[in-house]
């Protein structure tokens, strides 16, 4: 599926379910944060307003007490006090006054006053050079400065209510936005994954936009969707390889059966001893197909401890020493000491393997080199023959499972060897790569990471 193709129409439904869900739950998270918001922002700017009007009032109280001490000071009393000012001064604020003298009996009064009893009250002393004759009492209306902190009020809410109903509508877009950005490329990797589950094995995400989780979700499921695909490869090409391998042998043995059961051949021991010999090789094919499924069990089932590298390896050449002795071929040591952890039993397998691969391509007379070492933060294994080399074209090919080189012909064998040898290499946690030219040997080189 490349980048450009449309989800299937399921696959889109469901995206945009997805998309308005999170949308709306966006929604509510952003609503709620506003609400939260808009109600702290009203009740401190209640409390700023409220303590402003406060204020205000205090100070007109204290100007009404001021401008009652001057009309005392004019003539020193009450009685003969003009008023009507301080008076006219607390009703142009929208609020009545109460003048009282030093007794506490009434000196002045606005008309209204005695009618705002539940009004909000301040009061404060008038004074005249120290000394307190009276007191001023003020009862603020709605009119004047409380209307005006009524209005101022109301402007605040409206205000708090517009910006948060923008916010909100900011938010629903925002979120709608953010989730179809999101609910987009899930969309994608559910219908590639169906696609891949009804059997489409080229289907891919490819490269989407997305948040970095999500693009490295796609990048995971298309590595793992190569994986799976290489693996059915394998699968596939290693089910064709046996059968190739099994159908000479079994040929064989169904023309010799058929030609004796027809009386066209005798049952000579020539006859039966080729008929045995197809047997034999079947049964070394079992096995070889056997071990290497012990090697591919091993590569999860590694019972790993601490070892000597050059102790398995001279493990192994004195395994072998008596075949070496007979094909008249003499091995040459050089081993030292290099920790690693493995599973010694597996590791003897694999380089049991590339020594009896040396043995088999190395002519009466020639040696086998096996070295072993430290090397850096590695310990290294070099097995190297004489013999007649692969061919370059060869070369790439000779870890594939069942494949032998034309020269391999003559050789006995199933073609898995070296295969098993590089699969416990990697179950390891290393490497095995092999060198070769044409008429001047073959050297193998199996690298582990050291203890």
């Amino acid at each position: 599926m490349a980048d450009g193709d449309s989800p299937a129409p399921g696959a889109a439904v469901r995206g945009t379910a997805i998309g308005l869900r999170l949308g709306l739950l966006f929604l509510a998270v952003a609503l709620a944060a506003i609400a939260l918001l808009a109600g702290l922002t009203a009740a401190f700017a209640a409390a700023d307003v409220s303590a402003l009007t406060g204020r205000q009032r205090s100070e007109l109280t204290a100007a009404v007490a001021v401008a009652a001490a001057a009309a005392w000071d004019r003539n020193n009393s009450w009685a003969s006090a003009d008023l009507s000012p301080v008076l006219d001064l607390a009703s142009r604020t929208g609020a009545d006054a109460e003048i009282l003298d030093r007794a506490g009996e009434l000196a002045g009064v606005s008309p209204g006053f005695a009618t705002q009893a539940g009004d909000p009250q301040f009061s404060a002393p008038v004074v005249v050079r120290g000394q307190q004759v009276g007191k001023a009492v003020i009862r603020f209306t709605g009119a004047g400065l409380g209307q005006a902190d009524h209005t101022l009020r109301l402007a605040l809410l409206r205000a708090i209510a517009g910006a948060a109903g923008l916010a909100a509508l900011a938010a629903l877009l925002t979120g709608l936005a953010v989730a179809r950005w999101l609910t987009r490329p899930v969309a994608r990797i559910i219908a590639v994954t169906r696609a891949m589950g009804r059997g489409e094995r080229t289907a891919r995400v490819g490269p989407i936009s997305a948040p970095g989780e999500l693009r490295e979700l796609a990048t995971a499921f298309d590595q793992m969707a190569d994986a799976v695909d290489g693996q059915e490869k394998l699968r596939r090409d290693l089910v064709a390889d046996v059968a190739h391998e099994l159908r000479t042998p079994i040929a064989i043995l169904q023309a010799g059966h058929e030609a004796l059961l027809d009386g066209v051949a005798e049952p000579t021991p020539t006859q039966l001893s080729s008929l045995r010999d197809e047997v034999l090789r079947l049964a070394r094919m079992v096995g070889d197909l056997q071990t290497l499924a012990a090697a591919d069990a091993a590569t999860l089932h590694l019972a790993r401890r601490r070892c000597d590298l050059a102790s398995i390896a001279a493990a192994a050449a004195d395994s072998l020493a008596g075949r070496f002795e007979a094909a008249g071929i003499t091995i040459d040591r050089q081993l030292t000491g290099a920790e690693i952890l493995a599973d010694p039993r597996w590791l003897h397998q694999a380089i049991t393997n590339l020594l009896t691969n040396a043995l088999k391509f190395t002519p009466p007379g020639g040696q086998v080199t096996i070295q072993a070492g430290p090397a850096g933060p590695d310990a290294v294994l070099r097995i190297a023959d004489t013999g007649p080399g692969i061919p370059a074209d060869e070369l790439p090919r000779i870890f594939d499972r069942f494949w032998r080189g034309r020269d391999a012909a003559h050789i006995s064998g199933s073609g898995i060897g070296l295969t098993v040898a590089a699969e416990l290499a990697q179950a390891h946690g290393g490497q095995l790569t092999a060198a070769s030219q044409s008429g001047q040997g073959t050297q193998m080189t199996l690298i582990l990471p050291r203890a």
